[in-house]
């Protein structure tokens, strides 16, 4: 009986050993399977970084552009008073002729002018004034060469002194790339014949 007492008493210790074992080998496999999901999650995260990384970099659109750039404030104002931000954010592709402040401050008192309210399908005029539909780069621009804008007119290219003027404004700053088109700044505010 002492013996079976003993034999069971073994048999008890040698199932509790295994059993202490497999827990032991069950825990390593735990512990494996949360790092290979940690190392899952980490990878997810750094691919998503890395993809909102690569739209940051990518060129903001027309509206954007300018808002960001300090030297188009005016613009900005002007777009927004004649309601065209919305026209230069969109996806069709647009090269805009866009004056600097200090273009806009040449001639004060006619945005002044525009800027009323009862203005705005002037101030739209004016602005549609520089914006050529489709992607124009400045090497792409020929001397002599008319661009009909989305105002309906058309502004002269001319090409001089290595400089290019368009409506007789120069080009100061050419080939702002934009995920929506091109900007090309200009020193003068165009002004069409029909506001």
């Amino acid at each position: 009986m002492k013996t079976q007492k003993s034999l069971i008493l073994v048999a008890i210790f040698a199932a509790f050993a295994v059993i202490v074992t497999s827990c032991g080998d069950g825990g390593k496999a735990a512990k494996e399977k949360a790092k290979q999901d940690s190392a899952r999650r980490a990878d997810s995260v750094a691919r998503e970084k890395a993809k909102a990384d690569s739209i940051a970099a990518l060129p903001k659109s027309i509206a954007e552009t300018a808002i960001n750039t300090p030297n188009l404030s005016t613009l900005v104002a002007a777009l927004q008073a004649g309601e065209l931000v919305d026209v230069m954010k969109g996806t069709d592709a647009l090269t805009v002729f866009a004056p600097t402040n200090d273009a806009f401050a040449a001639v004060q008192s006619t945005v002044d002018m525009l800027l009323k309210a009862e203005n705005k399908s002037k101030l739209q005029n004016v602005l549609k004034y520089h914006v050529v539909a489709g992607t124009v780069k400045a090497a792409d621009l020929k001397d002599g060469q008319e661009l009909t804008t989305l105002q309906g007119e058309k502004i002269k290219v001319q090409l001089k002194d290595g400089k290019v003027y368009v409506g007789g404004a120069e080009v100061t700053n050419p080939d702002v790339a934009v995920s929506n088109g091109i900007v090309h700044m200009t020193n003068k505010v165009l002004v069409p014949k029909k506001m």
